[in-house]
């Protein structure tokens, strides 16, 4: 076989949840300002889209760079199940103290799925879409590649 550059493969997984947008260090006036409707104290929910993407080199043996299944389990595991149709600020244990806004969510979660995507294959990029028009892109603690 040639030798071939990384390939990048993407799998995507869904939630709903409830969260709100507030930082108990500022005042209500500024809250509500800063964060709008997000800051609704009765929370406001979101249906989210999470794309978890790992690049590597196909295996020569399964032609794969990750088991999408197996990344799919792993999504399940660690961010669905914890996450799904539950108050992302009151009660996902790995959320505590995090301001639940999609920057910081996406930051929670690659710390969640970084560590079990074995080498070497890596965790690539994750984008998270909050809303059809709203959606964040995270690269891990280094950054986006270079262009």
């Amino acid at each position: 076989m040639v030798d071939v550059g990384p390939v990048v493969v993407t799998r995507a997984v869904h939630f709903n949840a409830a969260h709100r947008l507030h930082n108990p260090a500022r005042s209500a006036a500024w809250n509500r300002r800063t964060f709008g409707p997000c800051n609704h104290p009765n929370w406001h929910g979101h249906n989210y889209s999470l794309e978890i993407s790992v690049i590597g080199r196909p295996d020569p043996e399964t032609g794969y760079v990750i088991d999408l299944g197996r990344l799919a389990d792993l999504a399940q595991r660690e961010i669905v199940a914890p996450c799904d149709h539950r108050n992302l600020n009151l009660d996902v244990p790995f959320l505590r103290g995090v301001l639940p806004s999609t920057e910081n969510l996406l930051i929670a979660f690659w710390a969640r799925l970084a560590p079990h995507i074995a080498p070497p294959a890596r965790l690539y990029r994750l984008r998270l879409h909050e809303t059809e028009r709203n959606s964040g892109e995270y690269y891990g603690p280094g950054g986006p590649p270079p262009a």
